[in-house]
């Protein structure tokens, strides 16, 4: 596939100066913005997607009235976290010595 040229931005010198700041070894400018780009545009397709399944609920809480109270759902949601976090637990604490 032919590559594609994305636009020249302009930005103020110190913007510039803190990206080449932050850039990794062998890092170039233009590998830092694909990958900034390419994250950007992953996160607004997860965010449309989002955005759709939270449309598609409420069209059909108005449809049919049916819903989990926020209560439960928080209790849910904390359950979650609670048991995510015990699984994690010591998995990233040095060896005691």
């Amino acid at each position: 596939m032919k590559t594609a040229i994305l636009p020249q931005v302009r930005v103020e010198p110190q913007l510039r100066a803190d990206l080449e700041a932050v850039l990794r070894d062998g890092e170039s400018l233009s590998d830092f913005l694909v990958a900034t780009v390419r994250q950007a545009v992953d996160h607004r397709r997860m965010q449309a997607e989002f955005d759709a399944r939270a449309d598609a609920a409420w069209a059909r809480f108005q449809q049919t009235g049916d819903g989990i109270p926020a209560q439960e759902v928080m209790d849910e949601m904390r359950a979650r976290l609670q048991a995510r976090r015990h699984e994690l637990q010591g998995k990233h604490r040095p060896a005691s010595a």
